[in-house]
Parts: C-alpha cells; structure tokens; sequence
C-alpha cells in the first residue's frame, strides 16, 4: 500500500527536512495525546511543546487529523519494526513462534499507553487513512500467520489451515491484551507468567 504520509501537503520542498521535523512533531504530539487525548489536546499545545510556532508548524502539516495519523502510523510501524527485527536468523517454526509471541508482547508492555491510543482514536481518522493504518496491522497479523503456515508445512504444527488466520489474529488480540485490561490481569500474573501462560494455550491449540 502507498505511503498516505507523503499525500500529506507541506510548504517545505526538502523531504529529508520534513521527514525530520514531522518524526519531532510526532514525538511531541504522542504524550499529549495521551495524557490528554487527541480532542482535548489543541494545536497550539503541539506547538508549544513541538518548540516551534504555530506558523511553523503548519509549514508540515495541514490539521491536527495529519498529527494524529502520523502518531498512528509511527506506532504501528514501531511495533512491526521491533517484531521483524527479532525474527532474524533461521530457526525452527515452534521456537520463532515462541519468540514471536514473547517479543510481541513484550512491545506491547512497553508501549501499552500508545496501544491504547492507537485503538481509541483510529475512528477519528478519515476513512482512507483509517484503512492504511488497520492494514498496518494485517501485516503484523500475517507475520503471525506466516509462521504457523511454515509449521504446518514442516509438519511441526498440526491445525487446519482455514483455523490459521483465526489464531493469528487471536495472538495479536492477547497481546493487546495485556494492555487493554492491565488494571485486572496485572493483579494476578507478572508479564512473564502471563507471556508463558498464553504461550502455552497457544501451542496447544496447535498439536
């Protein structure tokens, strides 16, 4: 899928500039995002903690939607940058899933206040740019699948392959999780005994 983030119109010709202030404008916008949420935050307050004039900002974005589809889109490429990133090297199907899961969760633990963020206001995108930020996350999905697939091939993993995208998305859901419902499960299990009991549930499901 194209890059919507290009579509978005600036006064500013040098690219690698704009790329620049747009990742800064992001890293101010995101924690008043969430400590505020994305109504109650104002542009000037993005400016004021951006650094810059509203005049300037504006040099890089048009509205406050394009601030918050950057945040999204930074969010949701953090997580499927960090997930490849650990996926390198050759192994067995049951150990990449293993560590799949692990670091997947993991991310999420680390970045559970932008997961929140991320679900709560994608509605607020419009319709287009709402589309490429759930495709951003299909991505992660077949990740996921891709694995179970390369198992199944090997014979390693016994599960239909109609169920295959089912538990995919199923993965993702637990991870996410671990976020949405902290304030209950972190009463009861660590984040390593949560990783290790999911993780067993799941492979389980796949004998």
């Amino acid at each position: 899928m194209a890059d919507l983030k290009t579509s978005i119109a600036s006064n500013i010709k040098d690219k690698d500039l704009i790329n620049v202030r747009r990742q800064e404008l992001v890293n101010a916008a995101v924690e008043l995002f969430v400590q505020k949420g994305f109504h109650k935050t104002t542009v000037r307050e993005i400016a004021r903690e951006f650094g810059m004039s509203m005049g300037t900002l504006y040099d890089y974005i048009r509205t406050k939607e394009d601030i918050l589809f950057l945040v999204c889109d930074h969010i949701s490429k953090s997580v499927s940058d960090k997930l490849q990133s650990s996926l390198t090297g050759k192994k067995d199907p049951d150990e990449n899933l293993r560590n799949a899961i692990r670091d997947y969760f993991t991310i999420i633990d680390e970045i559970e206040d932008y997961t929140l963020l991320l679900y709560q206001e994608t509605k607020s995108l419009n319709k287009k740019e709402r589309k490429y930020v759930l495709h951003a996350e299909n991505d992660l999905v077949a990740i996921f699948e891709d694995i179970i697939t390369q198992g199944i091939r090997e014979k390693v993993f016994n599960i239909n392959k109609e169920t295959v995208r089912l538990l995919a998305h199923n993965i993702m859901v637990e991870g996410q999780m671990w976020a949405f419902r902290r304030w209950a499960l972190r009463k009861d299990f660590t984040l390593k005994q949560y990783i290790r009991l999911q993780t067993d549930l799941i492979m389980k499901a796949l004998r």
